[in-house]
C-alpha cells in the first residue's frame, strides 16, 4: 500500500496532492493485513464490471450532476468509471506498478469533467463514493472468507482511505487546472468575437454565436463609447487588442475584466452600464446597449462621469450586432470632435463638429480660405477677434450676450464683428458666409488648422 497521507479538507481546497510520506515500520500484524487487503482487492479486480454498475448506479442516483452525463452516454460513464477503478483496485495490490497509470487517469477525468461543466465537489464526491463503495467490498470479501481477518484490515484502513485522499487531490489539481484553460479560451474568443464586431468584419453567419456568447441580443440597439486620456495624437484611432469587461474604474462589470479600464464611470442605473469593453491603440471602446427611448443617448451623456483630461465620444445608435463596426467608427468620430482639454462629445450633437474632424484636409482648407486673413494681423489682435467671433456665434447672433461673455460693450461686439467682415469679405448676415465661418472655427479649434 503507498504510504499517503492526506486530509480529506486538503483533496478539495489544495492546490495539488501531498507527496507521499517516507515508509513505515511495519508489524507482523500490519504483514498479515496487507496480505488480507490483497486477497480481497484481487477478488475485487475479477468482479470490476459488477462493481462498475453498481457504483454507477449510485452515481445516477446519489449525484445529481452525473444524472445529465449517464442518460447521454451511459455507456462512455461506465468505461471512464470501469477505468479509474480498475487502475486503482489495482494500485491497492501493486502499488508501485499501477500508481502512475491511477493518476494519470484521475487526471484524465478531472479535465474531462470540467470541460463538461460538472462542478468540482460533484467530481470529489463520486471518487469518495466509488472509495466507500470499494472499502465495503474489501470489508465484505473478508468477511466472507475469514470473518476473523476483518480485525486486520484495521490496520490499512488509513492507507486506503489517505490514498482515496490522494486521489481526490489529483483530481482537483487538474480540474482547476481545466478550469484555467477554458477560462482563458472562453475570453479569448470573447477577445476575437468582440474585435470582429467591433471591426465591422465578423460573419453573419457568426452573429448568433456572438449573441449567446456575449449575452447581447442579435437585433438590439447599440451605441459605441470611445474614451481616450491625454490630448489628441497623429492619426485616426482605431480599434485593435482584445475584449475585456469594464471594471476596475468604477465601470460597471460584464464578464470577466482582464485589464485596467479608462478612468470613466458608467452610471449604474442605465442600461448601458452593462458595457463590453476593447481596448485599443489610441483608446479605448465600450459596447452600449440600449434599451430606453430616443433621448437615452444624452442622458447617458450627461450622466457620464469624465475625468478632467479625459476625452469620450459617443455615437450614434445603430440596429444590430452587425452594425457595431459602423457604431465604432462613429464613436472614433465623436472622440475626434472632442475638445483636447477633455469632456464628452455625443455626436447627434455634434455633426458639424463631426463633419470638420471627418475631413481634415477639406476643413484645413475652408480654415485657410475664410480665416486666412487674419493671420496677417498681430497674433494678440487676431486672438480678439476670434475669441469674439465665437462668442456670438455661440450666443446665436446676439451681441448683447456675447459682450456680457466677454465683459465689454455690445457695441465693441459689433465694431469687432465688422472688422472681421472687412478684413475676410464675408457677410455674418448671409446663412452660407456664417456657416462657413462655423466651419472654420471649428476646424482652428479641433485641427489646429
Amino acid at each position: 500500500m503507498p504510504q499517503v497521507v492526506r486530509s480529506r479538507n486538503g483533496a478539495l481546497h489544495g492546490p495539488s496532492p501531498v507527496p507521499p510520506l517516507p515508509h513505515r515500520f511495519r508489524s507482523l500484524a500490519d504483514r498479515e493485513a496487507v496480505e488480507v487487503l490483497h486477497r480481497a482487492a484481487r477478488v475485487l479486480v475479477a468482479s470490476l464490471p459488477a462493481l462498475t454498475d453498481r457504483l454507477v448506479e449510485a452515481l445516477y442516483a446519489q449525484e445529481p450532476a452525473y444524472r445529465a452525463a449517464i442518460d447521454s452516454d451511459r455507456a462512455e460513464v461506465w468505461q471512464e468509471v470501469h477505468h479509474s477503478l480498475r487502475h486503482n483496485v489495482g494500485s491497492l495490490i501493486q502499488p508501485r506498478e499501477f500508481r502512475e497509470s491511477a493518476h494519470r487517469t484521475s487526471r484524465w477525468i478531472g479535465e474531462i469533467r470540467a470541460e463538461q461543466g460538472v462542478p468540482l465537489d460533484a467530481v470529489l464526491h463520486a471518487f469518495r463514493m466509488g472509495g466507500a463503495m470499494v472499502w465495503q467490498d474489501l470489508v465484505d470479501e473478508t468477511a466472507r472468507r475469514d470473518p476473523d481477518d476483518i480485525r486486520l484490515l484495521v490496520h490499512v484502513a488509513a492507507d486506503v482511505w489517505n490514498f482515496v485522499d490522494e486521489h481526490c487531490g489529483v483530481v482537483a489539481d487538474a480540474y482547476r487546472q481545466a478550469e484555467r484553460r477554458l477560462s482563458w479560451r472562453r475570453e479569448n474568443r470573447q477577445r476575437l468575437m468582440v474585435a470582429a464586431l467591433l471591426d465591422g468584419t465578423a460573419r453573419i453567419a457568426d452573429l448568433a454565436e456572438a449573441a449567446e456568447m456575449l449575452g447581447l441580443p442579435e437585433q438590439g440597439r447599440y451605441a459605441v463609447l470611445a474614451v481616450a486620456v491625454g490630448p489628441r495624437g497623429p492619426g485616426a484611432v482605431a480599434a485593435g487588442g482584445g475584449v475585456v469587461s469594464a471594471s476596475d474604474a468604477g465601470v460597471a462589470r460584464h464578464g470577466p475584466g482582464l485589464a485596467a479600464r479608462p478612468p470613466v464611470v458608467l452610471p449604474a442605473a442605465h442600461p448601458g452600464a452593462a458595457a463590453l469593453w476593447h481596448p485599443g491603440p489610441d483608446a479605448e471602446f465600450a459596447i452600449l446597449p440600449l434599451t430606453g427611448p430616443p433621448g437615452e443617448l444624452s442622458e447617458l451623456a450627461a450622466a457620464l462621469d469624465v475625468p478632467a483630461g479625459t476625452r469620450a465620444g459617443i455615437g450614434s445608435a445603430v440596429e444590430g450586432l452587425a452594425a457595431l463596426g459602423d457604431a465604432r467608427r462613429l464613436a472614433e468620430t465623436a472622440l475626434r470632435a472632442c475638445p483636447a482639454s477633455g469632456g464628452t462629445v455625443l455626436l447627434d450633437e455634434h455633426l458639424p463638429d463631426a463633419l470638420v474632424v471627418s475631413s481634415p484636409a477639406l476643413a484645413g482648407a475652408l480654415a485657410d480660405r475664410v480665416l486666412g486673413p487674419l493671420d496677417r494681423l498681430d497674433p494678440a489682435d487676431r486672438d480678439v477677434i476670434v475669441e469674439t467671433l465665437t462668442a456670438w456665434l455661440d450666443a446665436d447672433g446676439s451681441a448683447q450676450r456675447a459682450g456680457a461673455r466677454l465683459y465689454c460693450h455690445r457695441n465693441t461686439v459689433l465694431n469687432r464683428l465688422r472688422r472681421f467682415e472687412q478684413l475676410t469679405g464675408r457677410c455674418l448676415t448671409r446663412p452660407r458666409d456664417a456657416v462657413e465661418v462655423s466651419l472654420a472655427l471649428a476646424a482652428r479649434r479641433l485641427l489646429g488648422a
